[in-house]
């Protein structure tokens, strides 16, 4: 009877038609079978409100205020953990860069690679022209066969003139002098040697590969070009992918909390989003933190790491990072559009059986873009508005519609620790 006469009061006001517009089908449905129910009732009704509202017109509007149910939309309040995050902005940076340079001079012969080509470790990327340098090896290594035969001689000599010296058919100072000479010959093979592993080197020089295992940039010099050893331009540049980092700062207030966590070897898991943090691009943990602090900023430098196999971070690219340092169990969470403030702090309106509101003083928690932890004067299973607000006060009568809480808040929503 009173939701009818609810719906009935809608219907008469000077706003009916706005008011009927907001009405879910529910009621309208249930207006519609208590017409049928019970008619004669029901017909009672239109006739004694419809009197009511025609001889007391300067009152309608306020009747209709004070009396009739405001449409609003709740949530019931959960409990759950809630994760006590850092929000920070970071730089995609890759774990090895290198800049593929030629160690020594020649024309490219062969260009082996593909400009966005992924490639491992060791993998054939050119070639210079190594006829030069196998020439010069060859000569090195002729060097040391002849210095090798010049030393064998000497030896044999040295062991003659050991014998004669035995003998006393020489002088002794000769048998020194040929043992000094067999010494140079030995210093000039190593000489020799190194010469000809130089060679050797060199030529190995001229097949170039891959540093690093990644993806390779733009080409920028093409086959037939002279390149010299220590040149501005390398070849090409390769960025290793996978796994990848994201550089952030953290303020220096927050650094022995996070300290702490890594000593008690507890992850720091890092979620990465876009530049307008509607889309998550990677997920990670921290894996070093930098050895001093920013005096300019006050801030520390950390390192996480993602796998990126999907390759949803490119090099450079700039992210919001969220790290979260550990989570705590909340009595209640609701979303934030639920909190009011007022003058003696926040509250918010919950629909009692009745379907009347009440203002319950609460006191709220760690925040977050969606949702906020309430710390006191809120239960889990509370129903709370959070659509319709505008219109309510201590008592107002609504017609509520639900709204389903999220089933999980940890992961759906991400709470940000308050710095003081």
């Amino acid at each position: 009877m009173a939701r009818r006469k609810i719906i009935l009061l809608y219907l008469l006001s000077a706003g009916a038609l706005a008011a009927t517009a907001t009405i879910s089908w529910h009621y309208k449905t249930q207006l519609i079978s208590d017409a049928k129910a019970a008619p004669s009732e029901f017909e009672t009704d239109i006739r004694a409100l419809t009197h009511q509202v025609k001889s007391n017109p300067h009152q309608k509007h306020r009747d209709f205020i004070t009396t009739a149910a405001v449409p609003v939309v709740t949530v019931n309040a959960w409990a759950g953990d809630v994760p006590i995050s850092i929000d920070a902005l970071g730089t995609v940076t890759p774990l090895a860069t290198a800049i593929v340079k030629p160690q020594l001079n020649g024309y490219l012969t062969q260009i082996g690679f593909s400009e966005g080509q992924m490639v491992k470790e060791g993998d054939f990327l050119a070639e210079i022209d190594p006829r030069p340098y196998q020439i010069a090896l060859e000569q090195a290594q002729g060097q040391l066969a002849h210095d090798e035969a010049l030393l064998k001689n000497a030896n044999v000599d040295l062991n003659r003139y050991s014998t004669l010296s035995g003998e006393d058919a020489i002088a002794h100072q000769q048998v020194d002098t040929q043992h000094s000479l067999v010494q140079q010959f030995q210093a000039t093979i190593i000489s020799d040697q190194a010469q000809v592993d130089n060679a050797k080197l060199n030529l190995d020089y001229c097949h170039i590969v891959a540093p690093v295992t990644g993806q390779v940039g733009l080409r920028q010099v093409d086959r037939g070009n002279y390149v010299q050893a220590g040149q501005q331009s390398g070849l090409a540049v390769i960025t290793q992918l996978t796994p990848i980092s994201v550089v952030f700062a953290i303020p220096e207030d927050d650094i022995r909390s996070v300290k702490q966590q890594l000593m008690a070897k507890h992850p720091l898991n890092v979620t990465v989003y876009d530049h307008s943090r509607a889309t998550k691009l990677a997920s990670g943990t921290v894996t070093s933190v930098d050895n001093e602090i920013d005096d300019e900023t006050g801030t520390v430098k950390l390192r996480a790491s993602f796998d990126n196999d999907d390759d949803a971070l490119f090099p450079d690219q700039f992210v919001n990072v969220n790290m979260v340092i550990k989570t705590e169990a909340a009595p209640a969470i609701v979303p934030l559009a639920a909190i009011q403030h007022g003058a003696s702090g926040d509250f918010v309106y919950v629909v009692m059986a009745d379907s009347t509101v009440a203002i319950h003083q609460i006191k709220t928690g760690p925040g977050s873009g969606d949702n906020i932890s309430v710390l006191a004067g809120l239960s889990a299973g509370d129903k709370v508005v959070v659509e319709g607000v505008d219109r309510l006060h201590d008592g107002s009568l609504v017609i509520a519609a639900d709204m389903k809480a999220p089933t999980n808040p940890v992961t759906e929503a991400t709470v940000q620790a308050t710095h003081n």
